[in-house]
């Protein structure tokens, strides 16, 4: 049996690992041991009760800001490390969890995986930090499991070796599969259903997150029977200015964050999704329902190039004319809801097992190249 250390901290990389720690540990022939950072706290044990997993090893937060956190984690991580056996480290996405994991990994002469390797915007201020932390991550990673093929072009460019690059689809697709069929989610609206809409991206904030809240009062005072669903996330930075704008209207139901459930029984009910968030631009396809990406680029641009999505940017009058001719095209929205998910088809969690199964079985020579 090979042991694998699984490393998250984040209510995303739950999300989009719990599949992949469910397929290992019915593969019969890894260990797979789950590890919980502390970066998120509270939404991390609702998320990890959701997918049916208890830690193995919990590590306790130290400080409240990022850089306190970083550097009790990175202490923590090394010694988990140097107590192990581990073939093999995973890791997924680009948060500071995930960078952690994967240096600590590194400094111990540890390979590491990195699940949804290869986004790229090449802006290191959009988004910040992650788009640096991803790129840094790429320069250790001895397994680079690419969600697609643009994805797996940007790695190719940075020189990435080809035996260490796979396309496998993106695991956030089968965590979708996984509560669909265990959690019993079927849409629950009858007709158009309603306006989902999130913004909390630190670039967006200030002007831009006013102009997004003008823009959805806009439309929601159009059309008094449109329902929007805004749940808003903690942050007082997003909060005032988002209740301060849309609290009075009375088709726009502000509430607190939704949990994991909660937002994919939303995405499942939902005409139309309105975000700054990542990682709704690839559910939402799943679900056939068309976005409106609230940034003026996107990591992901398949969801553009597929139809499924467009870029609506920030400014007031862009947003409600792309939600308008919407509203008024039935065609062009046809258009992007059959558009289909260009990030996989659920089956991304059973390819990286068998890929990882076939390498350590043959004794592939894992280091990354320094």
């Amino acid at each position: 049996m090979q042991d694998i250390l699984i490393i998250c901290g984040t209510r995303p990389e739950i999300i989009k690992l719990a599949p992949l720690y469910h397929s290992l540990r019915a593969s019969g022939w890894a260990r797979p041991r789950w590890l919980h950072t502390g970066q998120h706290d509270e939404m991390a044990r609702q998320m990890l009760a959701c997918f049916d997993i208890t830690p193995d090893i919990a590590l306790e937060r130290g400080g409240e800001s990022l850089c306190e956190f970083s550097t009790g984690c990175r202490s923590l991580l090394d010694g988990v490390m140097a107590a192990g056996s581990w073939s093999l480290v995973i890791v997924q996405g680009d948060t500071e969890s995930t960078f952690l994991g994967a240096l600590s990994a590194f400094h111990r002469g540890i390979p590491v995986a990195h699940v949804e390797a290869g986004l790229r915007t090449y802006d290191l201020e959009r988004p910040f930090p992650e788009e640096g932390l991803r790129q840094m991550i790429s320069r250790i990673t001895c397994f680079h499991f690419a969600p697609t093929e643009r994805a797996a072009r940007a790695l190719r460019d940075e020189a990435i070796p080809p035996e260490r690059l796979f396309i496998t689809g993106n695991t956030v697709i089968d965590a979708q599969h996984w509560v669909v069929r265990h959690r019993r989610l079927r849409r629950r609206v009858e007709g158009r259903g309603h306006l989902l809409v999130t913004a909390h991206r630190r670039e967006n904030w200030g002007s831009d997150l006013r102009e997004i809240c003008y823009a959805i009062a806009d439309v929601a005072s159009r059309h008094p029977e449109l329902q929007v669903l805004f749940p808003v996330h903690l942050n007082p930075v997003v909060g005032q200015p988002v209740h301060a704008i849309l609290g009075e209207l009375d088709n726009v139901h502000l509430s607190p964050p939704f949990d994991y459930l909660e937002m994919q029984q939303a995405l499942i009910d939902s005409w139309l999704v309105l975000t700054d968030s990542g990682g709704l631009q690839e559910e939402a396809p799943t679900f056939g329902v068309p976005l409106l990406v609230l940034r003026t680029e996107t990591e992901r641009p398949e969801a553009i190039e597929a139809g499924c999505a467009r870029l609506a940017g920030t400014q007031r009058a862009s947003i409600v004319g792309q939600i308008e001719e919407l509203w008024s095209d039935p065609a062009a929205y046809r258009s992007m809801a059959r558009a289909g998910n260009p990030f996989g088809d659920g089956q991304a969690s059973v390819r990286i097992t068998d890929l990882l199964q076939n390498a350590l079985a043959c004794g592939q020579r894992l280091r990354a190249a320094s």
